[in-house]
């Protein structure tokens, strides 16, 4: 039962720790932190910026600084899709640079008009390309690692004095336009951004900072990374139901940093259904393994997955591969993490993931039957385990066993 909370949970205090036993050994992870001499340090910002959850409404936000970085390298901090050649030990070493310039805000406080650190974090945030800052602290940054499940690795943390831009930040037309509208609802703000090819990480970032929307407000940024996952796919979803179904089944297989993605699209109307299987010595598994499930149909999800974002953050890039392809499908995805897995890195590990295996060319079955038993035999969890959590599987095969019949 320790186990099963603790993979539920990731670090969200589920147990009633105020703060996490495995996230907390995590901190003693070697790295390389970057030396800070006094109080202040200088360099490129990717940009981002870091909007904190605990003691909600009042949370701890500021931008996120790489001592002496350039510009160059800095961009790379903050661009998951690049990272792909790496290994686990490469991003906790790359990320450990980044240093978190804290304030303590109210989440409300987000419109910054009298709040010039709030101001500065926001206009950070609009620039798409690395931004020279400057910080000053009331004492050193703390020589720890921020790790979660849902977030990356961030590096040491200070309560900042002042922070300064050096540099003009450079916005793209159609942030600056939708940041300053403040008629559109979030949600459709962005989406705008989204369909205008804006990343998804910058969206994030809009979001988290408070520059999005009408009633606007600071959101912890572990929750603007979901959202954003989540409403780009709800958007996506409802447009693919209009295409017909892809005309064969298709598997798709890939490996990310130790998680394993098995991809299976079916020639039905758009369904989506994840299992995620946690092998024993993964991040939060212990002695024990895990499996979960979560699903839903073409009507979309109507609660908050109990998978949590990792659910979102698969769904997104298999319904961008089926808009790219102008198809819809019945979607299965067995996520298997393997001890391989040693140290949390965010969702941004299954996002790409799962955009990584779609790249791979796809086998095709002529029945599930066949399909189902490749699958199998590319994990290590035994099909017994998972197979019958599996509904999707189980009720195509009984409707291609009634199509049979008409």
């Amino acid at each position: 039962m320790k186990e099963e909370l603790c993979i539920k949970c990731k670090g969200k205090g589920l147990c009633g720790r105020p703060r996490c036993p495995i996230l907390e050994n995590f901190k003693s992870v070697k790295s390389s932190f970057p030396i800070i001499s006094g109080n202040s340090i200088f360099g490129a910002s990717p940009p981002a910026v870091f909007v904190g959850s605990y003691g909600y409404p009042k949370v701890s936000a500021g931008p996120l600084i790489p001592p002496f970085v350039k510009s160059k390298e800095a961009a790379f901090l903050e661009e998951p899709s690049g990272w792909g050649n790496l290994i686990i030990e490469d991003i906790i070493s790359m990320r450990s640079s980044l240093v978190r310039a804290n304030t303590t805000f109210n989440v409300k406080e987000a419109p910054g008009k009298e709040n010039p650190l709030l101001l500065k974090a926001q206009e950070l945030a609009l620039s798409k390309t690395p931004v020279d800052t400057e910080a000053w602290f009331f004492k050193a940054p703390k020589q720890e690692l921020k790790f979660d499940s849902v977030l990356t690795p961030m590096g040491p943390a200070g309560l900042v004095k002042n922070f300064e831009i050096a540099e003009n930040p450079k916005v793209p037309k159609k942030v600056d336009y939708l940041v300053y509208d403040t008629d559109a609802l979030a949600k459709d703000a962005a989406l705008e951004l989204y369909r205008s090819e804006v990343a998804p990480e910058q969206i994030s970032r809009l979001f988290s900072i408070g520059l999005l929307g009408k009633k606007r407000k600071l959101v912890p940024t572990r929750w603007s990374i979901t959202a954003v996952d989540d409403m780009a796919g709800k958007a996506i979803a409802d447009k693919i139901l209009d295409y017909p179904p892809v005309s064969e089944i298709s598997l798709f297989s890939g490996t990310h940093f130790g998680n394993h993605f098995e991809i299976l699209l079916l020639p039905r109307s758009y369904a989506f259904e994840l299992i995620e299987t946690w092998l024993p010595k993964t991040v939060w598994s212990g002695d024990s393994s895990w499996i979960g499930e979560d699903r839903e149909g073409p009507d979309g999800k109507k609660q908050y997955s109990s998978l949590a974002g990792g659910y979102y953050a698969a769904r997104l890039p298999v319904l961008e591969y089926l808009a790219g392809i102008k198809r819809q499908a019945s979607v299965f995805i067995l996520r298997e993490i393997t001890p391989e897995y040693w140290a949390p890195l965010g969702v941004w590990v299954v996002r790409e993931g799962v955009r990584k295996a779609l790249q791979n060319p796809p086998e095709t079955f002529p029945s599930i039957e066949v399909a189902v038993s490749k699958l199998a035999g590319r994990v290590r969890t035994p099909k017994t385990e998972w197979v019958q959590k599996a509904r999707m599987l189980s009720d195509f095969r009984f409707q291609t066993t009634l199509d049979a019949f008409f």
